[in-house]
């Protein structure tokens, strides 16, 4: 038996829409990132970008779990001497909570070309309005995401 190899013109790709509020921050990024990499479709493969895109909305609802909104720390270099920036994941919550939503993503894909190209079919908005009405989003459920009564 041979393998198969999806080509770029059998790919279909669907728009999802994530609902982020009260959820697990690490639970649902495991779920986004499998949707972006294509995991959940038949056609999988490891070296092509078979993933769908995803809208995650209410990013400012998201929930960290065991006090890691004050213990975790985002670190970020300008590139120049002196340049290293830390904040806490309570004070990015605060003022960009789709940086905390992206980052826990992106370190769930691939740190290559690929990964950065699913990366890009990522979107996230701090409130329920998204601008991709005219794509058609389908609701999408996460039963591995964990959802916390607030």
């Amino acid at each position: 038996m041979r393998t198969y190899s999806p080509k770029a013109a059998e790919i279909i790709r669907a728009w999802h829409v994530v609902d982020a509020e009260g959820m697990v921050l690490g639970r649902l990024s495991t779920e986004v990132a499998s949707i972006l990499r294509g995991k959940h479709k038949p056609t999988y493969a490891p070296h092509i970008d078979t993933g769908d895109h995803v809208i995650v909305v209410n990013a400012a609802g998201i929930v960290l779990t065991a006090g890691k909104a004050t213990r975790k720390i985002a670190y970020r270099h300008s590139g120049y001497p002196g340049g290293l920036k830390a904040e806490r994941y309570s004070d990015m919550l605060d003022t960009k909570p789709e940086e905390v939503v992206r980052r826990a993503i992106r370190g769930m894909l691939p740190r290559t070309r690929l990964g950065r190209q699913q990366l890009a079919k990522l979107k996230v908005y701090p409130g329920p309005e998204h601008p991709h009405e005219a794509q058609q989003p389908q609701p999408l459920d996460l039963p591995g995401a964990r959802r916390i009564q607030a």
